[in-house]
């Protein structure tokens, strides 16, 4: 039996505007038949943030099937390019600086996970009860730790500066990175209207549950409550391996 075949997803995506903005910029990709989600953050204080948030999850659901993941990989980063391309074709039209959207991209394949992302929409893998980051922050602020420069000052003037997203300049530089998947896996996707608002303790806590709509209702409730001063997306995905040796398996002699 292939991986593709063998893990079972399930997931839950929720998008809320927030309790500040009138507009939601964000969107969200839920396609767990295909493997394949993502959440995108279109750029505040700049034009169309929506329509350039909406085109970015418009061009990965548009992806063909393929038998390979490094295929459907190379295929994403290819229709993330286009998207690019038209985006900085409408801004000129437009006659504005930039439109654009951070993104972050999951596809799944063969007991594997493989992730593009540009921006400071972030990716979280929680296992075994511990939740780590996946993704790195294509921000000012990390740029800032890079260099040892990091004080409260300079994160303060540095707070919601982002150096990459698709539309932003002429060559998109995408990040990846890969994960085996293994059974009871849980993977967040997100936007920074959760993670400004709430810490890796609280978002643990939320996806212990193991119940992707639960975990996923509980995410933006806690982002409403820390002040929901942007919009908020999450997608919430479990892995379930019916096969795993890790199953319990009951002692025939009893």
């Amino acid at each position: 039996m292939s991986g593709a075949n063998r893990i079972r997803w399930q997931s839950a995506a929720r998008c809320h505007v927030g309790l500040v903005r009138e507009t939601n910029e964000d969107a969200c990709l839920d396609r767990p038949a295909r493997g394949l989600w993502a959440v995108a953050d279109g750029m505040g204080g700049h034009d169309a943030g929506d329509v350039a948030s909406a085109s970015v999850v418009a061009a990965l659901d548009a992806l063909a099937p393929c038998d390979s993941l490094t295929d459907r990989v190379a295929d994403a980063r290819a229709q993330l390019l286009g998207v690019n391309r038209t985006l900085r074709g409408e801004a000129i039209r437009r006659d504005v600086p930039i439109i654009g959207s951070t993104v972050v991209a999951l596809m799944t394949g063969d007991n594997y996970g493989a992730y593009l992302w540009a921006g400071d929409s972030r990716l979280y893998l929680y296992r075994g009860r511990r939740l780590k980051l996946l993704t790195r922050d294509h921000s000012q602020i990390e740029e800032l730790k890079a260099r040892g420069e990091y004080s409260a000052e300079q994160a303060a003037a540095a707070q919601n500066l982002i150096t990459r997203a698709v539309g932003a300049v002429d060559t998109l530089e995408l990040d990846s990175g890969g994960v085996p998947v293994a059974d009871g896996d849980i993977f967040l996707l997100c936007t920074d209207g959760l993670t400004n608002h709430v810490g890796d303790d609280e978002i643990g806590a939320a996806l212990a549950s193991s119940d992707c709509r639960l975990a996923a209702d509980t995410l933006i409730d806690l982002a409403l409550k820390g002040g929901g001063r942007d919009n908020i997306s999450v997608v919430v995905v479990r892995a379930d391996d019916p096969y795993s040796s890790d199953l319990t398996v009951l002692n025939p002699a009893l």
